[in-house]
């Protein structure tokens, strides 16, 4: 397996150019598609994780089920796949390059850490949305988190990274494996992390609600920073209450609907469209003026207050 390096060009096409982040399967980079021109973003593996022996078919293994997983989906809520290769030589993902920020970046930048209601109902109804084509297609993302939300310039939220995603008519015990089965303890569910195997879409529709709690709130539902502790909040506690987090302007509705979505067990909304329908009430009206002057940049609001808009000279979206 080659080493990787910025100027490095993979399958003869694909020009690594800097590092965008790390994780513990290996990098995403800023690349180039030099045959068209455009740029792209590019998944790697770490070369000193393949080269240990019993982690290298499962690192390989994994890899190509999430290039497969993702590369089913087209959606205007979830990053495209262009290309991959896994193979001896080279193991690699590229995907849209996308320009915005992630969520966590989005929330701390609010005021005291809070978006608005129109705001956060706004990322939860497209994340809800490009989570329905998912689970429509037979896959369970399993690590929805702030860090894998993007907010992009033209405010549309793409979900990222479906390092983790489970192929629901995927019985190969092969790929799950430990330390696999929950990404970031914060916003798993609690079917997650008591380990079962059945996990549906109502687990990621727990993630979502992890989600709105911390975009209207400041902080997750259960902001622990000892990890058995969140595991044994989750499993075992109630979340508290939007009110008693100091937000008293939320409509009795959300919080109704926050609640339901951190239920414990299957008392959840059966869809990712049921969540969306109830997220309806609170997202921001249509307004066709904004079309013709700019937004804010990253205001996830944008798509519902001007549909299909059309870009304004003079403002990058």
């Amino acid at each position: 397996m080659e080493q990787f390096a910025a100027g490095k060009v993979l399958r003869g096409r694909y020009r690594l150019d800097r590092v965008l982040g790390r994780g513990a399967m290996g990098h995403v980079w800023e690349g180039t598609d030099v045959f068209l021109e455009r740029p792209v973003a590019v998944k790697t593996v770490a070369s000193d994780l393949l080269a240990l022996p019993d982690w290298r078919p499962v690192a390989l293994a994994r890899f190509e089920r999430e290039a497969k997983a993702a590369a089913r989906l087209h959606h205007a809520n979830i990053t495209t796949v262009y290309d991959a290769a896994v193979t001896e030589n080279v193991c690699c993902l590229v995907m849209q390059l996308l320009d915005g920020t992630t969520l966590d970046n989005i929330i701390d930048g609010a005021d005291d850490g809070r978006l608005s209601v129109q705001a956060a109902a706004a990322v939860a109804a497209q994340l809800c949305s490009g989570l329905s084509a998912a689970h429509a297609a037979g896959l369970v993302h399993r690590d929805l988190k702030p860090q894998n939300v993007m907010v992009g310039a033209d405010a549309l939220v793409k979900i990222l990274d479906f390092g983790l995603v489970k192929v629901l008519s995927d019985a190969d015990p092969r790929l799950t494996m430990t330390g696999e089965t929950v990404g970031n303890v914060a916003y798993a569910s609690p079917e997650l992390l008591a380990g079962e195997r059945q996990v549906d879409g109502r687990s990621d529709l727990y993630a979502v609600g992890c989600l709105l709690h911390h975009m209207l709130t400041g902080r997750p539902p259960f902001p622990s920073a000892n990890p058995a502790g969140l595991v044994t909040q989750h499993l075992t506690q109630s979340p508290p209450r939007l009110d008693e987090c100091g937000v008293e302007d939320a409509p009795p509705g959300l919080e109704a609907l926050v609640q339901v979505l951190l239920a414990k067990s299957a008392d959840r909304p059966g869809t990712a469209a049921d969540v969306y329908a109830a997220l309806a009430p609170y997202l921001p009206a249509p307004d066709p003026t904004l079309g013709a002057r700019p937004m804010p940049p990253e205001d996830p609001r944008r798509p519902f207050l001007v549909p299909q808009g059309p870009v304004v000279p003079g403002r990058r979206y």
